[in-house]
């Protein structure tokens, strides 16, 4: 994977190079000629052939849906994994007889994940801090997920990862670097369902604002406490408790929702209408059972239905272009956690090391956006449209995450 990665970056940056070149020699206006324009065109669908690569590679081999990962397959067996040798066997019997003492090849991920624990004094003391706690706290383990080997390795690395982030977001940089991503990404998201993202977008300036007064944290504190978040990081609230369980409820649908796309009877326009009704109606239920009508959670739930009824019809519905981009959000966020609790990928300076995972795989989903044929020209010009809105909403939000 991360090959492909090198060859794209190389591939994009001499495709942006040579057009560069071509304008400073040509000039701007200048038409290119009929060699130039079929290598340019040649280079741009070696790029298109190695995104769908990339993509295909992560759906079979980084998926948590993937065969390779569900626990009664053979494939994801203990004793039943065989892989093709540069030895020819002799006969059937000795090919059986040699499969039994092949490893597991996960066995052999996670001894080569193993670094030397000497060099990490932040896991250490994560360490320490488990034992003499008995525990480190946590509101779901996701163990398996994340691939860590144990219970504990999960909350001693959990541990780290929280600590990372409250020393990451003291930087009012990092806050507002952190903010406009959320924004883009989700409001990309929507352009490119061709969803109108205005009321989205007002909606999560609402929010930002509403965590950018320091008044408000005691109340979000109360309003997590109920919902056993342990920690208010950025890690326990948007990715543990906002996107995991939001991509859990889509593997487990509501009746609801369920019985509206499986009902053979209605057309998609209807089902995708309905769908969104079903989920709203929902979201309005949950609101009128918060006990703080003007909190956090209220706040998330106006969010909510805008963006959930998009991701709950890329997963369940039949729009094929759509779905496919659902999975990729779903894919870089799970590739992304499964990274930040990986020795291999975590093992020098942690801090630094989450905010680079961090900016790879927003990276890869803008890249992904941008060289969508049918939706590179509708996302642009969204964003066009949809500046000045932003603009005029947005206002001085100075430490709006610095608690998180």
């Amino acid at each position: 994977m991360e090959a492909i990665e090198t060859a794209i970056n190389f591939w994009e940056d001499a495709l942006e190079g040579y057009r560069n070149l071509s304008k400073e020699n040509r000039g701007a206006l200048a038409v290119t000629t009929a060699e130039e324009a079929e290598f340019t065109r040649d280079l741009q669908n070696l790029l298109d052939a190695a995104y769908k690569i990339q993509s295909d590679s992560e759906l079979l081999f980084l998926d948590q849906r993937s065969v390779l990962f569900r626990a009664d397959s053979s494939v994801a067996g203990r004793s039943t994994i065989s892989r093709r040798t540069r030895s020819s066997w002799s006969s059937r019997d000795s090919f059986v007889s040699a499969q039994d003492e092949i490893a597991d090849l996960r066995d052999l991920d996670e001894f080569n994940d193993i670094p030397d624990l000497d060099s990490l004094p932040l896991y250490q003391a994560a360490v320490q801090k488990y034992e003499e706690n008995n525990g480190i706290p946590y509101r779901c383990l996701r163990s398996d997920m994340v691939r860590c080997s144990s219970d504990e390795e999960y909350q001693c690395k959990l541990h780290c990862i929280r600590l990372a982030f409250k020393w990451l977001l003291s930087e009012p940089s990092n806050q507002s670097w952190l903010v406009e991503t959320g924004r883009q990404v989700l409001a990309d998201l929507m352009i490119n369902a061709e969803k109108d993202p205005r009321d989205f977008l007002i909606a999560y300036e609402d929010m930002i604002q509403y965590l950018a007064e320091q008044s408000n944290w005691k109340d979000i504190e109360d309003e997590m406490n109920e919902r056993d978040v342990r920690a208010l990081t950025f890690f326990d609230i948007a990715l543990d408790l906002i996107l995991m369980d939001a991509f859990d409820d889509l593997d487990s649908p509501p009746a609801c929702v369920s019985s509206v796309v499986g009902n053979r009877w209605l057309s998609n326009g209807f089902k995708e209408a309905a769908l969104s009704t079903a989920l709203c109606s929902l979201l309005k239920a949950k609101r009128r059972m918060l006990q703080n009508p003007s909190g956090f959670m209220s706040h998330f739930y106006t969010i909510s239905e805008h963006i959930s009824p998009l991701m709950a019809w890329g997963f369940l519905g039949t729009n094929e272009n759509l779905k496919e981009t659902c999975k990729y959000f779903r894919n870089q966020v799970i590739g992304f956690l499964q990274d930040m609790f990986s020795f291999d990928k975590m093992s020098l300076q942690f801090s630094f090391g989450v905010w680079i995972l961090f900016e790879k795989q927003v990276s890869r989903w803008q890249r992904a956006v941008k060289h969508q044929p049918r939706t590179r020209s509708r996302v642009s010009a969204g964003r066009r449209e949809f500046t000045p809105l932003i603009s005029e909403r947005k206002k001085a939000a100075g430490g709006a995450l610095s608690s998180t």
